[in-house]
């Protein structure tokens, strides 16, 4: 078995990341802490070089490779976060990169990661099917394989989060960390079980993408059948071996929230605190929003483990954030098809004080009678209590209205 690393080899990772890597500020947000009934801070990785943690463990062990390893160069698999890092640490180091990445990987993750100077592959459809592509070139090239996670110099590096929380804040009783393959939460609680053995440690995965999860639960390496998350930095279907026996070992608890809880830690998170949070950096807010982790008289700290998110994705999750916070109604119904109408519709509208976004007026629906016309809608409400007085107001005037839960479908 792979030995596991210490306190002392993230302690010297520590050492080797000065002046490499951010010491990112550990914050809170009073609106937050209202929401959640507690002290909750934030250790801000998504400020990090790179836009994630990934860099502390890319450095660290790619900074001790030989002499002749570093001509061969670096291969790495990765669904962006570790590419960057990996990219990043390689030119720092002063050895060529090729990273494998899933076809479905973020569009932002790749170009930055090409940025660095890195070579990028695309192949297959998961961060496994990367990473075994990533093998076959390491037997075939000579290049050295940069793990994602199950490494122990790659989880020294990431321990040092677990320090720099624990010297900024000494009082904490829970830390909350993002759980994929499982290198993170590993490093955070080695390095935080040695220096305080009570503190508690919980991870939290996506439903979408439960692995560790399951097996934890089971006792034994559990892979999952498929993936499927807006949270791509933790969409890993076969955990680390080792990783797996230090989560056994050190980490309390492991829970999962679903999509909705995980858009609408994105939404608050760009919204209350102005900043730009990837799904996987999200998902200790959304745990702790979704009452997963009990929050008693504590004091918590979660790692906002990155801020890459494609700009594509954000704008969908900011549409359904809305919606299901009632701040938008996405609404659809039929009039006369005679002129005026329209018009009496949208005054009416105006004059609850809601403002129209988009507005769809369609003829050629078949489902209707050719003297109408098939409306839909899209208004900005200011909360729930505005939206049900809008869809009062139009049935009280004649309107038979539905209301649709995604975006209408404008031509």
């Amino acid at each position: 078995m792979t030995k596991w690393p210490t306190l002392d080899d993230v302690r010297q990772a520590e050492a080797a990341l000065a002046g490499i890597t951010y010491r990112t500020p550990l914050q809170e947000s009073s609106y937050i802490n209202d929401l959640i009934g507690t002290r909750v801070f934030f250790k801000l990785e998504n400020l990090q070089r790179s836009g994630s943690f990934k860099l502390r463990g890319a450095y660290n062990r790619i900074r001790q490779l030989s002499s002749e390893e570093l001509t061969r160069g670096v291969v790495a698999a990765s669904a962006g976060n570790h590419a960057q890092g990996v990219a990043l640490a390689a030119g720092l180091v002063g050895t060529t990169a090729v990273i494998v990445t899933p076809e479905g990987a973020s569009l932002t993750k790749i170009e930055a990661t090409r940025s660095y100077g890195a070579e990028v592959r695309q192949v297959g459809e998961s961060f496994d099917d990367a990473f075994r592509e990533a093998e076959r070139m390491a037997q075939q090239t000579g290049r050295v394989l940069v793990h994602a996670f199950d490494d122990p110099l790659i989880i020294a590096g990431q321990g040092t989060i677990g320090l720099e929380m624990l010297d900024e804040r000494a009082t904490l009783d829970t830390l909350v960390v993002p759980v994929g393959g499982g290198g993170l939460i590993a490093g955070i609680a080695l390095a935080a079980k040695a220096r305080y053995p009570r503190i508690k440690v919980i991870g939290v995965q996506a439903v979408g993408a439960p692995a560790m999860v399951d097996s934890v639960r089971e006792g034994r390496l559990l892979p999952a059948q498929s993936v499927r998350t807006i949270a791509d930095g933790i969409a890993v279907k076969r955990p680390g071996d080792l990783t797996f026996a230090m989560i056994q070992h050190y980490v309390d608890e492991l829970v999962t929230v679903d999509e909705h809880d995980i858009s609408r830690a994105i939404l608050i998170f760009l919204e209350r605190s102005k900043l730009l949070v990837e799904g996987a950096g999200a998902v200790g807010l959304a745990a702790l929003l979704a009452g997963k982790i009990p929050v008693g008289n504590q004091t918590i700290a979660t790692v906002v483990s990155g801020g890459n998110i494609d700009v594509t994705l954000l704008s969908r999750i900011i549409e359904k954030g809305l919606v299901e916070e009632s701040r938008q109604l996405h609404l659809a119904t039929v009039i006369p098809d005679r002129p005026g109408q329209l018009s009496r519709l949208l005054d009416l509208v105006a004059s609850l004080k809601a403002n129209v976004i988009r507005v769809s007026h369609e003829r050629w629906d078949p489902s209707i009678a050719p003297v109408d016309v098939s409306v839909r809608l899209v208004v900005e409400t200011r909360n729930a209590g505005h939206r049900q007085e809008i869809l009062e107001a139009l049935t009280q005037h004649g309107y038979q209205v539905s209301v649709e839960r995604e975006a209408p479908k404008f031509p």
